[in-house]
């Protein structure tokens, strides 16, 4: 029953916002990727998620929520990353895989246009694993172009025995 001073829209239960969540309550793959290429350019340019933070006004946890892809990146904030980490925009959607790319959770209310397959997981992209990114790392601090060069063939030339033997 409304108080004297409530109108109708006061008294209705709130719906809870889903914050661009799936209707299972896992962040939007969006986020996730946007969240995985932070950190990637992060960790490429030897930056501490402190220093990032500090640098766009943030804590360091965050900056880790928004590499979790746990809270969403606003237009204005994936702005100032892109400034702070020298990439244009476009680099945090670069590569998007298919699944990520799939209809939003929710369209208009009308939660039938989701994601095909609820139970994907997003996190098996090679690029997002703290071995691939310290690998990259250490790669692009061989000063000598030569020799990175060969480095590169030689993991090449590595990677087709492995398929070879299997």
């Amino acid at each position: 029953m409304p108080k004297p001073n409530q109108t109708e829209k006061e008294t209705k239960p709130r719906r809870p916002a889903n914050r661009g969540r799936l209707p299972d309550g896992m962040p939007n793959p969006v986020d996730v990727y946007v969240g995985s290429r932070v950190r990637l350019r992060r960790t490429l340019m030897g930056m501490s998620q402190e220093k990032l933070g500090e640098a766009i006004g943030l804590t360091f946890q965050q900056v880790q929520k928004y590499e979790r892809g746990a809270n969403r990146i606003g237009a204005s904030r994936l702005w100032d990353l892109s400034r702070v980490l020298d990439v244009p925009v476009s680099f945090f959607y670069d590569a998007m895989s298919e699944e990520a790319q799939g209809p939003a959770p929710v369209i208009h209310g009308r939660p039938e246009y989701g994601i095909q397959d609820p139970g994907a997981t997003y996190d098996n992209d090679p690029m997002g694993r703290r071995e691939t990114l310290e690998l990259v790392r250490a790669y692009y601090a061989i000063p000598d172009v030569q020799v990175r060069r060969r480095v590169y063939e030689l993991a090449k030339a590595l990677a087709g025995t492995m398929e070879e033997k299997k």
